[in-house]
């Protein structure tokens, strides 16, 4: 598949101006295991779009705002344990996203075709681990290459706040989110600027295959006057996104006990019994402004080896 990705980049035109950036609904772990693989898909289908807003730029241009809208995203992800405080990951995404708008265009959202979109790469490293009751703190640092020469590139980081006790867990993971490159403006800039992005959950372990959560995902596009806004921008100024809602994770063993994805593994490393697992993650995130769709579907699938 890699081989073929300069193939597919030519295929794959997209906009080229810096919308604000939205990950992956999926929520970091610090739980790092040595020579664990880990298989995962997210996959997420937006529904109640946001209206697509037009004006005439200073050349009399119509354009279209600069939101991201996104009607189904496919990321395919393989996840590799280190040693007990860090892993990395390597993936890529498809996406049937917005079109670029053209003036005349008859009135209402368009879509491209779903296709792949961008690669990427992470590192997580857990500095506290955290191994059953109590909290842990890790950082995790990212960076997404889209598939378009036109396209802005970003490059993610943060920390990762976890916290347990008996069957509940919570999990906080602020992110910055910096873009470079992508279109350029009337002053021949790029919007190199500076996104804020989080992912929260609360989820209760009701026993080793069912967990209940609510989680929580958003952006707010760029901090203070960082970057140099697109065309579109200045007319429509910046979009944010936030969702909440709930998700109900379903854990089964691929053979023997099987490893619960929300439950570290002892200090001692006294962990023989368990053997590989999947999880399969469902839920509705809510949009909680005009900016976000009304209610995206949240779909995972991970599988442990």
């Amino acid at each position: 598949m890699l081989a073929a990705l300069p193939f597919y980049a030519a295929l794959a035109p997209s906009a080229g101006y810096a919308e604000p950036a939205i990950g992956q609904f999926e929520i970091k772990s610090l739980d790092a295991e040595p020579g664990e693989i880990e298989f995962q898909s997210q996959n997420d289908y937006s529904f109640g779009q946001p209206r697509l807003k037009t004006a005439l730029d200073d050349h009399g241009d119509e354009v279209g705002d600069g939101n991201s809208v996104v009607r189904q995203r496919h990321a395919l992800e393989l996840e590799f344990g280190f040693t007990r405080t860090f892993k990395g990951r390597i993936g890529i995404e498809y996406e049937k996203e917005r079109s670029e708008f053209e003036p005349g265009q008859p009135s209402g959202t368009h879509y491209d075709a779903l296709k792949l979109d961008e690669i990427g790469g992470e590192l997580i490293w857990a500095a506290f681990p955290r191994h059953g009751d109590g909290v842990g703190l890790g950082f995790v640092v990212e960076y997404e290459q889209p598939l378009s020469g036109e396209g802005p590139k970003h490059l993610i980081g943060g920390p990762i706040f976890e916290w347990a006790s008996g069957a509940w867990q919570a999990t906080f993971n602020p992110l910055l989110i910096q873009h470079f490159g992508g279109e350029r403006n009337d002053d021949g800039k790029t919007d190199e600027k500076l996104d804020f992005a989080y992912t929260a959950r609360i989820i209760y372990e009701q026993s080793r295959s069912i967990s209940w959560a609510i989680e929580a995902y958003g952006t707010i596009e760029r901090l203070g006057s960082t970057g140099s806004p697109s065309d579109e921008a200045e007319i429509f100024g910046d979009f944010n996104q936030h969702r909440i809602g709930p998700v109900v994770y379903w854990t089964t063993a691929i053979e023997g006990v099987g490893r619960s994805p929300f439950r570290p593994a002892a200090a001692d490393g006294d962990d023989d019994e368990e053997t590989p697992a999947m999880t399969i993650g469902f839920g509705f995130l809510k949009g909680l402004n005009d900016n976000t769709p009304d209610t995206t579907l949240k779909l995972s699938f991970e599988a442990f080896f």
